[in-house]
C-alpha cells in the first residue's frame, strides 16, 4: 500500500499539515471487479456521449490526467501525469469542509474521493466518488485558462468566511450522501436525514461568504456550460461525471442562463438534478465574475464589517492591520468610534501574532492563550499613523524602551504604561509592548489592567483584511474540523463474493480474448442466481458480439436483455444505453 507521502509530486509534497489531515490512502486493491465494471460502464457511456458535447477533448484530457476507460485510476499514475502540468491529486474520505476543499485547489491539488459509487447509483450519486472527482475534474485540467480559474478560485475560497450553520449543513449533506450510497440504508433512515437537511437549509439565515462563493463554484466548476445559449458545451465536473444528467441537461426543458454575477442568487440542491444551468461565453468571464465577488469579501474590505463576519464565523480567522501585523484567533468583540470607524478588536482563547504569514517570536497561541485585544486607529497627537512614525515622532510621544508613555487615540481609547519593546517590520512599527499598562475605552471603561501582565499593543491605523484561517500555516496542525463521520466500509456475503468472481472472470476473458466457451455458463448462473444484475450480462454480450462468438448465444442474450428492459424500468435506460454503445462500437 502506497501512502500519499510516497508520491513524487511537488504539489502534493508542498501541502501544509492542516490539509494533510484529510488525506487517506487510496487502497487500490480494495476496489472490487464490480467497481471496475461500474467505472468502465460510466466511462464508455461518457465517451460515447461527451465526445460531441464536452468542451475539452474528453479522451485527450483523460490521457493527460493518467486515466483510462478500462479501469479505476491509480493515484500514483495520476500524480505522475498531473505533475507534468503542475497539478497533483490526493484521495479523501467523501466530503471535506468547503474551505479545505478550496485550499487544496489553491495548491493545485485535486481532491478525489477514494470510494466509487455502487451499481444502483451508477447514473448519479450525491456522494463524492472517484468517478466524479477524477473523470469529472481531471480531463479538463489541462486547459490552461480553466486551470488558472480553478486554482485562483481555490485561493479566493480558502479565505472566505463561513458560519456555524454552514458546517451544520455540510455535516447533514455528508450524512445524507453516505446513507444514500450505503447498500443497507432503509427508506426511513434516508427520509429522516433528508428532513434534517431540509430543516437546516431552510434556517440558514443570511448566507455567508462561503455559502455565496459555493454557489459560484457549483454553477461553474461543477455544473458549468461554455459557449452560446443555443450551442453550449459541458465543462462542469458534475455533468462530465453523470451519465444521466450530462444528457438530460442539454434538453430544452432545462433553462440555460448567461453566467454573470446574478448566479450568486441561485442556491442549489446537491441531491437533485439542476433546475437551470449557466453558460459562460469563455473562461475569462468566469474570472471577471469571481473577481467582482472577491472585491466584496472581507479579505479585501477589512474594517468593522470584516471583523463582524469573523465573529459570526465563530472560527479561527485572521485580521491584518495596515502595518502588516496579523492577528489570528477567534474574534469576539469590536468597537467603532463616532465616525463609524473600527477602533478596537478582541479575540478569545488561543491567539497568535504574525507578519508576512510567519508567527512572531514569543507571540504564539501559548503566550496569548487567553486571547488578545488592541486599539485600531490614529493617535490624537500625531499627524501620521503610528505605524509610520519617525524616530522624532516616537521621542515626542515618549515611546522609547524604559519610558512611560501615555497614548490617546482619536477614538478616545487610552493606553498608558512603560514601554518594554518596539517591534518593526521594515519601516513599519507593528507592535509595542508595555508593562504596568492600563487601557481604557472612550468612556473610561477598563480594557486592560497592570496586574494582567504584559500588554502587547498592535499598531495600525486600519484593519485592511480579515480572512478565514490562520496566517502562519506551518504553526497550524489542525485548522479545519475533521468530521468523525466516515464513509461506509462494505462487508460482502459469500453470494456477493461469488458475483465479484464472475465479474473478474468476465474481465479476464475480455482482456485475454480467450476461453469464450465459459460465457454461456456464466450467463446462465447470473440469470438464475443474480436476476437483478444487468451489467455483467451486458459485458458478456459485448464480448460475444465483438468476438463473433456463437451467434445464437448472442441473439438469445440480446433477447434476454430486451426482456429485462421491458420488465425492469429502473434498469431499462441503463441497459438500452449500454447496448447502444456496444452495437455502435462493435
Amino acid at each position: 500500500m502506497k501512502s500519499f507521502n510516497d508520491f513524487n509530486n511537488i504539489q502534493v509534497a508542498g501541502l501544509p499539515s492542516h490539509l494533510k489531515q484529510f488525506i487517506v490512502d487510496q487502497n487500490y486493491d480494495t476496489y472490487t471487479p464490480i467497481d471496475h465494471a461500474v467505472w468502465r460502464y460510466v466511462m464508455r457511456q461518457n465517451y460515447s456521449y461527451l465526445k460531441n458535447v464536452a468542451y475539452y477533448p474528453y479522451i485527450k484530457g483523460l490521457e493527460i490526467a493518467g486515466l483510462s476507460i478500462e479501469s479505476i485510476p491509480d493515484l500514483q499514475k495520476m500524480n505522475d501525469n498531473l505533475g507534468k502540468i503542475g497539478w497533483g491529486a490526493v484521495t479523501v474520505d467523501g466530503f471535506i469542509p468547503p474551505a479545505a476543499f478550496m485550499e487544496f485547489q489553491a495548491y493545485h491539488v485535486l481532491v478525489i474521493a477514494a470510494d466509487i459509487r455502487q451499481i444502483n447509483h451508477i447514473e448519479y450519486t450525491p456522494a463524492p466518488d472517484i468517478i466524479h472527482e477524477s473523470a469529472g475534474h481531471a480531463p479538463i485540467i489541462a486547459d490552461a485558462e480553466y486551470s488558472s480559474y480553478l486554482s485562483y478560485f481555490g485561493s479566493i475560497g480558502s479565505k472566505a468566511m463561513f458560519s456555524k450553520k454552514d458546517f451544520e449543513l455540510y455535516e447533514a449533506i455528508r450524512e445524507l450522501s453516505i446513507l444514500k450510497e450505503a447498500l443497507d440504508s432503509t427508506p426511513e433512515e434516508i427520509e429522516l436525514v433528508e428532513n434534517k437537511l431540509q430543516t437546516i437549509s431552510q434556517n440558514m439565515g443570511e448566507p455567508s461568504e462561503m455559502a455565496l462563493l459555493s454557489r459560484l463554484h457549483w454553477w461553474t466548476v461543477e455544473y458549468g456550460l461554455i459557449g452560446t445559449l443555443e450551442d453550449p458545451k459541458i465543462y462542469g465536473a458534475g455533468l462530465l461525471s453523470s451519465i444521466g444528467e450530462s444528457a438530460t441537461c442539454m434538453s430544452k426543458d432545462v433553462p440555460k442562463l448567461l453566467y454573470d454575477s446574478n448566479a450568486i442568487h441561485y442556491s442549489y440542491d446537491i441531491t437533485k438534478p439542476q433546475p437551470q444551468l449557466f453558460v459562460t461565453p469563455n473562461f475569462q468571464n468566469l474570472m471577471d465574475v469571481l473577481e467582482d465577488f472577491a472585491n466584496s469579501m472581507a479579505f479585501r474590505t477589512g474594517g468593522w464589517s470584516g471583523i463582524s463576519k469573523a465573529i459570526e464565523c465563530q472560527n479561527t480567522c485572521t485580521a491584518v492591520y495596515s502595518s502588516g501585523l496579523q492577528v489570528t484567533g477567534v474574534f469576539s468583540l469590536f468597537y467603532r468610534d463616532h465616525n463609524n470607524n473600527l477602533s478596537f478588536i478582541k479575540t478569545e482563547g488561543p491567539t497568535s501574532l504574525a507578519c508576512n504569514d510567519a508567527e512572531l517570536p514569543n507571540q504564539g497561541s501559548d503566550y496569548h492563550a487567553a486571547g488578545f485585544s488592541s486599539p485600531v486607529g490614529k493617535l490624537n497627537s500625531l499627524e501620521v499613523s503610528l505605524e509610520d512614525a519617525s524616530q522624532e515622532d516616537l521621542e515626542k510621544l515618549h515611546i522609547a524602551i524604559g519610558s512611560f508613555a501615555q497614548l490617546v487615540f482619536e477614538s478616545g481609547i487610552q493606553v498608558s504604561g512603560t514601554v518594554l519593546n518596539i517591534l518593526k517590520n521594515g519601516d513599519k512599527i507593528i507592535l509595542i509592548s508595555f508593562e504596568n499598562c492600563t487601557v481604557l475605552d472612550q468612556d473610561l471603561k477598563v480594557l486592560f489592567l497592570p496586574e494582567w501582565g504584559i500588554y502587547d499593543m498592535a499598531v495600525g491605523e486600519k484593519i485592511v483584511s480579515v480572512f478565514n484561517g490562520v496566517a502562519d500555516k506551518s504553526k497550524c496542525v489542525i485548522q479545519e474540523s475533521v468530521t468523525t463521520q466516515k464513509s461506509n466500509n462494505l462487508c460482502f456475503s459469500a453470494e456477493e463474493l461469488r458475483l465479484q468472481a464472475i465479474y473478474a472472470t468476465i474481465r479476464q476473458i475480455r482482456e485475454k480474448q480467450e476461453e469464450f466457451a465459459k460465457l454461456p455458463e456464466l450467463a446462465q448462473e447470473i440469470m438464475e442466481v443474480y436476476p437483478h444484475d444487468w451489467l455483467s450480462l451486458l459485458e458478456i454480450y459485448e464480448i460475444a458480439k465483438t468476438a463473433d462468438f456463437d451467434h445464437s448465444f448472442s441473439t438469445d442474450l440480446r433477447n434476454h436483455l430486451n426482456t429485462k428492459i421491458k420488465e425492469n424500468p429502473n434498469f431499462s435506460k441503463l441497459i438500452s444505453d449500454g447496448l447502444m454503445v456496444i452495437e455502435t462500437l462493435s
